[in-house]
């Protein structure tokens, strides 16, 4: 039995669905489920249990012969400030498990975030022995990184995965709301408005929509998740990128061909809440990755953008 938490939301979803295409149906699904989209996420998928988090954490001390806990549940909201929120969903219940799955020797791989490299004044590096000196610019990327350093200081990297999911997108993520990924919403803006809203440039040499970000399609990082579960000799901090920064005006491009519209972006004022935390530039060292044995291709921005506009937005589905 495998146990994916967050289970019915965006990146939890497509691993079950991922874990369901290679035959395994025997999972628990941990989540709370409040909103209709993320019951839809589950609609078409094959899993044994669904159970809410505080009912699993009692029950985590005589789960009946778990093989692996696949640990994605956690508030991912980069404007949240309630620390307390935060230490309590993205530390405190990551190392519950973490210590569950150390005892038990249950495999145990979790989402960290690309949000722990803050500016990327320090680079993109997974390598451990540089995890100090990372500088997250938000209390969501901090509250990833005191995990990061908590299982560093323990010795637990030798046999758990953290994965730094960057900035992916697609199908099952309708119900993040303002969280969504910049591909839903701009086919949306396109789709009802035909215009598509990008922030100002507020740093000297990126022009309006020239922020860059790693953007990665959801079966990339499900494929890379997954290979972590068949390989469970790997322990670590990964990345989960595409390796090849590109920017918003890149994305804009190709929802709009996609959906054969004309180019029409308009610039809009950055909110000042977020200006001081704002990345202008990330982009995932894929090298560890590559070097433990991982050798599939990655999936364009352009080509995935083309497969969620064409078989996931515009039919209004969700994986199955």
């Amino acid at each position: 039995m495998i146990v994916v938490t967050g289970g019915a939301g965006f990146i939890g979803s497509a691993l079950v669905h991922g874990l369901n295409q290679k035959g395994i149906k025997d999972i628990w699904v941990v989540d709370d489920i409040d909103h209709l989209e993320k019951q839809k996420n589950l609609d078409a998928l094959t899993y044994s249990r669904c159970v809410g988090k505080a009912d699993f954490l009692r029950e985590v001390v005589k789960l009946p012969a778990c093989s692996a806990i696949l640990h994605m549940g956690a508030c991912s909201s980069t404007t949240e400030t309630d620390e307390a929120y935060l230490r309590e969903n993205n530390f405190e219940y990551t190392r519950s498990l973490a210590e569950f799955c150390l005892k038990k020797d249950v495999r145990y791989i979790y989402a960290s975030s690309a949000a722990t490299y803050g500016a990327g004044e320090n680079g993109y590096s997974d390598d451990e022995s540089l995890l100090e000196t990372l500088a997250p610019l938000n209390l969501y990327g901090a509250s990833k990184q005191w995990f990061d350093l908590w299982a560093k200081e323990v010795g637990a990297l030798k046999t758990i995965v953290g994965l730094k999911y960057f900035n992916v997108f697609g199908p099952n993520e309708y119900h993040k709301e303002d969280m969504q990924s910049m591909v839903r919403k701009g086919f949306l803006q396109v789709r009802d408005k035909g215009t598509l809203n990008l922030f100002k440039s507020y740093k000297s040499g990126y022009d309006d929509g020239g922020q860059e970000r790693d953007f990665l399609y959801v079966r990339d990082a499900v494929a890379m998740t997954l290979f972590f579960l068949e390989h469970k000799d790997i322990g670590g901090i990964f990345n989960v990128g595409s390796g090849r920064a590109r920017n918003w005006n890149d994305l804009a491009s190709a929802v709009f061909q996609v959906m054969n519209k004309k180019m029409n972006v308009k610039y809009i004022e950055m909110p000042e809440s977020i200006r001081n935390q704002y990345q202008y530039h990330t982009c995932a060292e894929m090298e560890k990755i590559r070097a433990a044995g991982y050798a599939e291709t990655i999936t364009s921005l352009e080509e995935g953008i083309s497969d969620y506009v064409k078989n996931y937005l515009i039919p209004d589905k969700h994986l199955e």
